[in-house]
């Protein structure tokens, strides 16, 4: 006696009629995954979650808010700050106008500016030696490019002062100016040393065929390594910019004159100040800030493409 033949159970295609007497399927919803790992059913866990939420929210986003109603409320004071404004102007920001924060955020965007893309082109071209050239000496200069990133600015602000003064060699006098600013930031190690390990992985393949084909150096840099390294470029401008932005000691030694001052110094003395109340300092604030918000919502895609790539790479 022959044994049965059993019909193996296969899966039944989308939009196909349902066999006579097959048992339905069930369908488990997919799961929605996040960093926290939350699934979509209410829980202790899930309760717990949230509440870390926000908790990390109020963090985050109460200094913020308390900052945007303080700009927007007539008299505010250190003990009566809160996240909605109460008779709400816009005079604060009409009289950190008159003190000179539109002339002093004009300063601050022309040394970013011109920080960042020297900065950008000095780090590609240094990355790119370092990467995808062999020379003696190259663990040194990255030893280098470290050690820069562990010496805090207060350590080097006497010597960087007398150099600015008179700039050996060409003995230039760069106090005052705005170059006095941006050739201290035209390198940084971190951008420096994150491109270099991105540009590392580069296949020597491509590099082989576009040599082959006669590329020079600043050609292959252009149009095949940069191509590649496109999340990482983002990541150096966006962190690049907000450093520059956000330096203070550096523009105060560099000046001469307080009408050289950039915003984030003016603020220390609109602070000062006691003809004005901390609703025009909470103003000057507001406008500081804004060019680095503005720089990280419209980059932060590139932003979390490079970390990402960086954190999967290997």
């Amino acid at each position: 006696m022959s044994a049965p033949v059993i019909d193996p159970v296969r899966p039944t295609a989308p939009g196909s009629p349902a066999r006579p007497g097959a048992r339905p399927r069930r369908t488990t919803p997919a799961r929605f995954d996040t960093a926290l790992g939350w699934s979509d059913r209410p829980g202790p866990a899930w309760t717990f979650r949230i509440l870390l939420c926000l908790i990390a929210l109020g963090v985050f986003a109460a200094p913020f808010l308390t900052i945007l109603s303080g700009a927007f409320t007539t008299n505010a004071g250190g003990s009566s700050l809160s996240f909605l404004p109460h008779d709400s102007t816009l005079l604060n920001f009409k009289v950190a106008g008159e003190r000179g924060i539109w002339d002093y955020f004009t300063n601050s965007l022309v040394i970013a500016g011109g920080g960042l893309l020297l900065q950008l082109v000095v780090c590609t071209l240094a990355a790119y030696a370092l990467a995808r050239h062999r020379f003696r000496g190259q663990a040194l200069v990255l030893t280098l490019f470290m050690l820069t990133m562990m010496l805090p600015e207060e350590v080097i602000a006497i010597p960087l002062s007398l150099v600015l003064g008179d700039v050996p060699v060409v003995h230039l006098d760069l106090k005052g100016t705005v170059w006095g600013v941006i050739l201290p930031l035209g390198a940084w190690g971190f951008s420096v040393m994150m491109l270099t390990e991105f540009m590392r992985d580069v296949p020597d393949e491509i590099e082989e065929a576009a040599r082959l084909d006669g590329v020079g150096e600043l050609r292959m840099l252009w149009q095949i390594v940069l191509p590649l390294c496109g999340p990482a470029l983002g990541v150096a401008g966006v962190l690049g910019f907000i450093m520059i932005w956000d330096q203070y000691l550096l523009p105060l030694i560099a000046s001469k004159d307080p009408t050289d001052y950039t915003v984030t110094v003016a603020l220390s003395i609109l602070r000062t100040d006691p003809e004005v109340g901390s609703g025009v300092v909470l103003a000057g604030a507001v406008i500081a800030l804004l060019p680095s918000l503005i720089v990280y919502l419209l980059l932060q895609r590139s932003l979390v493409t490079g970390i990402a790539a960086g954190a999967t790479k290997g």
